[in-house]
């Protein structure tokens, strides 16, 4: 980690799991792949505008934080969450499936009222 870092990690609030949690079978596929990606070793989970009903998870593995982060420690993995995106992903869990159809990675969050068929995009 490079100094510069380290002073931005000051500015980053701790989290818990009560903002976002993580199954097992995720957070042994988030360590998985931050090991062969090497491209960072924290997941920054962010809600965008887009997708068929409004709202959508876009995620990336990343060194950097950013002042204002919410850093959540859970089981082996890191994630960083905005503040924005913490009012809409509060109490949500993230799950991985390895089932051909309908596999990947799941957000199940209990502020979304709709989500579309692919389970990528939601409204509130």
């Amino acid at each position: 980690m490079t100094a510069g870092n380290k002073k931005e990690e000051s500015n980053v609030r701790q989290g818990n799991e009560n903002l976002i949690r993580i199954t097992k079978s995720a957070d042994e596929k988030l360590v998985s792949l931050i090991e062969r990606e090497q491209s960072g070793s924290m997941l920054r989970i962010k809600i965008v505008g887009g997708g068929c009903n409004g709202l959508s998870y876009k995620m990336k593995f990343t060194e950097d934080t950013k002042q204002g982060d919410i850093l959540v420690k859970t089981m082996r993995s890191q994630l960083l969450i905005d503040p924005k995106t913490a009012l809409y992903i509060k109490g949500t869990s993230l799950d991985y499936s390895h089932n051909l159809v309908g596999g990947g990675f799941q957000f199940n969050n209990p502020n979304a009222k709709a989500s579309c068929s692919c389970g990528e995009s939601f409204s509130l």
